[in-house]
């Protein structure tokens, strides 16, 4: 099956700086956008960061200018650096896709990863 996996939670100090990469796998056509959601306890999970094939990438405004949202040559890895962390920046991280399975008649469909958890804190 189609699966997006994700890497790289953690603990990190406040002011510091960290890195989540995501990588989809499995029977794909084609990947049309790729990106980063959170969730805080007790939160909506947000938009934290998209990248559609060929772009503009969209940034949630709490994190522009602190977060870089990248995509590999293939377009099968969606990397996310994290800059000047706070403790807001806590959060169960999700990677998402919109991907055309393999031998698929019908256009694309969203993709979770199971989450990894980021920790903010001194």
């Amino acid at each position: 099956q189609v699966q997006l996996e994700e890497s790289g939670g953690g603990l990190v100090q406040p002011g510091g700086f960290h890195r989540l990469s995501c990588v989809a796998s499995g029977p794909i056509f084609m990947i049309n956008a790729m990106g980063w959601y959170r969730q805080a306890p007790g939160k909506q999970r947000e938009l934290v960061a998209f990248l559609p094939n060929g772009g503009p990438t969209m940034y949630a405004d709490s994190v522009k200018g602190r977060f870089i949202l990248s995509r590999d040559g293939a377009w099968n890895t969606a990397t996310l650096q994290m800059n000047n962390l706070k403790p807001e920046d806590t959060a169960v991280y999700y990677c998402t896709a919109r991907i055309v399975p393999g031998g698929s008649e019908s256009g694309d469909s969203e993709f979770w990863g199971q989450g990894t958890q980021v920790t903010v804190s001194s």
